[in-house]
């Protein structure tokens, strides 16, 4: 079977590299033919490159776009309007395959594809990244003009959703939301994020953090950015004053100078951008982990979930993510803390403090959910079932 993976956001496509489609590409690569078609402008670091840094036993395509300096600024949505046209440009040219698997977002690319898939008669599978425009929503802050100056996007959105012969997620919310607009599948799945279980466990085993004797680590890894409430984190910490703790901040941002400022006088190590296998260290060497996250985010289930997870620590969540709350309950694998409360987050942060026996309760119950909840090597099967099969419900 001739399969075409688009993906805008590639990463670094280096063995290391803990990209879903990569991965996923790599399953499927074995018995099919397989091309992940992705941008020649690297998002996270908001730079141009030109080729995988590692051969695959797939083909890697990078198709020109021209790039943007931040997140939220006009020339990314011309950019990815450039990209867009380019996609379908290439496709045209390309022989036509048997499916094409398309993330979505960014929009305009993936609505040109989804038309394009429905003209030439190409199976065309969605995989929701992310939901836009509800996370630009989010981010911008604009409840008076946002409905109304959103609606182009929103319209985009669902233009791909309608079209999609088989919708996947990386979470049941996000798969909800194109199955409100979609009439015609009944096919895809939801699929965490998740990680490779035995990749983190080897990397954290060659790269482990080293460790101040009697102190206990909170560990963060993530984007330092406006989704993401640290200084929640640094006010429970204070009102703890426990000279014990310390906690590593893994990532980088637009907020990184800010977060730093305000967590003077803190003990607050920040590490920046970490390779993956050292992340997987970090992780696996704290004690506690955190998931703060502001209370009018829309993300659900996100790649830092299924890490904390496999690292085997207890987490303290302060997202409002009905579907990852009900994760964490029903693992026990931590606490569900009230959004944007220090008091509530000081309080459950103690207790883990002071009772290492349910630190490692909660640690083990949270391996478990890795094991069985996010471990690619077991839950993509349904994303290649869903891609060369239509099934996967």
């Amino acid at each position: 079977m001739d399969i075409v993976i688009i993906s805008e956001f590639g990463e670094t496509f280096a063995r290391d590299d803990n990209d879903r489609f990569v991965y996923l590409a790599g399953m499927l690569a074995g018995q099919h033919d397989v091309e992940l078609v992705t941008s020649s402008f690297r998002h996270s670091v908001k730079a141009q490159r030109t080729e995988a840094r590692d051969s695959w036993p797939f083909t890697v395509t990078f198709l020109q776009e021209p790039g943007y300096p931040r997140n939220i600024c006009l020339q990314r949505f011309r950019s990815h309007r450039t990209w867009g046209r380019n996609v379908l440009a290439y496709l045209k040219e390309r022989k036509k395959p048997d499916v094409i698997c398309c993330a979505v977002p960014s929009l305009t690319g993936p609505l040109k594809v989804a038309k394009y898939c429905e003209k030439q008669g190409i199976r065309f599978v969605i995989d929701i990244q992310d939901l836009w425009p509800e996370a630009f929503r989010m981010a911008l802050d604009l409840p008076v003009v946002s409905s109304a100056a959103f609606m182009p996007f929103t319209r985009l959105a669902d233009g791909i959703y309608r079209r999609a012969d088989a919708v996947c997620a990386v979470s049941e919310s996000y798969r909800a939301r194109a199955l409100k607009v979609n009439r015609k599948s009944t096919a895809g799945c939801a699929v965490y994020l998740g990680a490779d279980i035995a990749a983190f466990d080897r990397y954290a085993a060659e790269h482990p953090l080293e460790r101040k004797d009697g102190e206990i680590l909170l560990g963060y890894a993530g984007t330092l950015g406006t989704s993401y409430d640290l200084p929640v984190v640094f006010s429970a910490m204070r009102k703890l004053d426990r000279k014990e703790l310390r906690m590593i901040v893994v990532g980088d941002g637009p907020l990184t100078q800010a977060f730093r400022k305000q967590a003077e006088g803190l003990e607050v190590t920040f590490t920046g951008r970490l390779p993956y296998e050292e992340l997987c260290g970090v992780l696996k060497s704290c004690d506690i982990v955190v998931n703060p996250i502001v209370g009018t985010s829309v993300a659900t289930i996100i790649n830092k979930h299924g890490d904390y997870a496999a690292s085997g620590k207890p987490v303290l969540n302060t997202q409002d993510s009905d579907e990852y709350k009900a994760l964490v309950d029903e693992y026990r694998m931590g606490f569900n803390c009230r959004n944007g409360d220090a008091e509530d987050l000081a309080e459950k942060l103690e207790k883990l403090m002071d009772d290492p026996e349910l630190r490692e309760e909660m640690g083990r119950n949270a391996r478990r959910c890795a094991e069985e909840k996010f471990d690619r090597a077991k839950t993509y099967r349904k994303l290649t079932e869903v891609i060369l099969n239509g099934s996967g419900n």
